[in-house]
């Protein structure tokens, strides 16, 4: 199948979730996370004009077309209704977006392996749809949550507030859902804006010498510019120590251009400015609820992901990836 040469697009769509957010308070957010069945989301190739389902194990950058680089590569998008991907433009397309994967993407190692080899996959689930929220103050820092370390999927990752899509949900909405979720912020119609950044395939565990990937994402990373300044957004997060994120920080460009800059991977480590700060102000919540400071070392931040299954804090592949996307949007 030469991906030059015949057009493949992805429909990405999900199962039923139930539930629905309730009003704000930490204790509600947890319940209504807890309420709802995990997403399904199946992904679709139209190949030649037919819609096939595309397997849980198959990388999606290379049916689009992605060469043995890591990208990214420009994918065409509908995102009306399904978020609809190809390599080309179609009828209904409304954005084009930068879609990489990392470059010790699994599936793209596992697609480089004969068939009689694979591994034991799942042979009856999809590519989950999710979205990520990268919010932005009006004096332009961006919001970082950090996973708890007792999560059995990417603990101690910082990454911006970000889950599944639901049925029937706008990409939008699904993101405002996921912030207030993890945060307790609820941004009013008409104080922010929204800018489309970038898609990302993800998968879990990130290596495949971490083992077999049990979770696979096309993630849509999502600008939303707040009127309000960053004090202003602060004091309404309400932390929830029931819920994934027990821990939030904001980014200026200067410190995002060098977590950007550490690119997992790379064969040649980017130069980093000198004058970095020796840490950066986070906010940490406790056990009992209690918000406190905490001076979060840079060195943290510039970690890359290991090659070995360790329990490391850093920022996510995939996060840097938004980052220097939301860089660009800047003019940085």
């Amino acid at each position: 199948m030469d991906g030059q040469n015949m057009q493949h697009s992805v429909v990405l769509c999900s199962a039923p979730r139930v539930g629905a957010a309730g009003p704000p308070g930490g204790a509600t957010r947890a319940r209504a996370r807890r309420s709802r069945v995990t997403a399904a989301a199946c992904v679709l190739l139209l190949l030649s004009g037919h819609p096939e389902s595309a397997s849980f194990a198959r990388n999606v950058c290379g049916f689009l077309g992605a060469g043995p680089g890591l990208g990214p590569w420009p994918t065409h998008c509908s995102l009306k209704g399904q978020l609809v991907l190809s390599d080309r433009t179609f009828p209904g397309a409304s954005a084009r977006l930068p879609l990489p994967r990392p470059p010790f993407c699994p599936f793209a190692a596992l697609d480089q392996q004969p068939r009689t080899s694979a591994p034991e996959l799942p042979t009856n689930r999809g590519v989950d749809l999710g979205v990520a929220v990268i919010l932005q103050s009006s004096d332009q820092t961006v919001l970082l949550t950090r996973r708890t370390r007792t999560l059995s999927i990417s603990p101690d990752l910082w990454v911006p507030p970000s889950g599944h899509v639901e049925l029937e949900e706008e990409l939008l909405d699904g993101g405002l859902r996921e912030l207030w979720e993890e945060s307790g912020l609820q941004l009013s119609q008409g104080q922010f804006s929204r800018v489309l950044l970038g898609l990302w395939e993800s998968a879990s565990p990130p290596r495949l010498s971490w083992g077999f990937p049990k979770y696979h994402h096309i993630v849509l990373y999502l600008l939303v510019i707040s009127q309000e300044s960053q004090q202003q957004l602060q004091a309404q997060i309400q932390p929830n120590p029931s819920d994934v994120s027990l821990a939030f920080m904001w980014l200026g460009p200067d410190d995002a251009a060098a977590v950007a800059a550490t690119e997992d991977g790379a064969k040649t480590a980017r130069t980093l400015p000198q004058d970095l700060p020796p840490s950066v102000l986070a906010v940490e919540v406790q056990e009992d609820g209690e918000a406190q400071p905490l001076a979060l070392p840079l060195s943290t931040l510039l970690q890359t992901t290991a090659t070995t299954a360790e329990a490391k804090e850093r920022v996510s592949t995939g996060t840097k990836f938004a980052l220097r996307l939301w860089l660009q949007h800047l003019g940085w």
